[in-house]
């Protein structure tokens, strides 16, 4: 039974593509015997000609990275585009680790673990970066023995 212009008109009604247009089994004949837009029209209002559902695409998989990505996963150097200094400029680096370090001299010197000579002197050795991280700065100081007193290690693992 070939109802390729039923499903063609019907399409156009629809506004479809004919893949999408489906018959009811049971009205085959019906179908078979409509040939006017009229026709389809009727069928379409009692629902022996509809439009199957488009199919989507699923967003699960997009849904699950996204929470991922949230977490701080997916960021292998497979993932990554660009150099290391082009996703963290060198001087942002640079702002990011001094300023941290300044921090740290700062509640040293508040709290009168280093005095004010020893304060300028490491000042002036993080900004003429001599220092890797916060962890370098004290190591130096307790290598040099410039504190006053121990400095604890609530202080090194406090988030500055």
């Amino acid at each position: 039974m070939d109802l390729k212009l039923q499903k063609r008109i019907a399409a156009k009604i629809l506004k479809c593509s004919p893949q999408r247009v489906k018959f009811q089994e049971e009205a085959l004949e019906e179908i078979k015997e409509a040939i006017t837009r009229m026709d389809i029209k009727r069928l379409i209002s009692r629902g022996i000609i509809y439009k199957e559902q488009a199919r989507g695409i699923s967003s699960v998989r997009k849904k699950k990275n996204k929470e991922q990505k949230k977490k701080g996963r997916r960021k292998g150097p497979g993932s990554r585009k660009g150099k290391k200094t082009a996703r963290m400029p060198k001087k942002e680096a640079w702002m990011i680790r001094v300023r941290a370090q300044r921090r740290l001299i700062k509640i040293l010197k508040q709290e009168e673990y280093i005095d004010a000579k020893t304060y300028r002197l490491l000042y002036r050795k993080i900004k003429g970066g001599t220092f890797r991280s916060k962890r370098h700065v004290l190591l130096y100081i307790h290598d040099h023995e410039l504190a006053i007193k121990p400095i604890p290690e609530e202080i090194l693992k406090k988030r500055i």
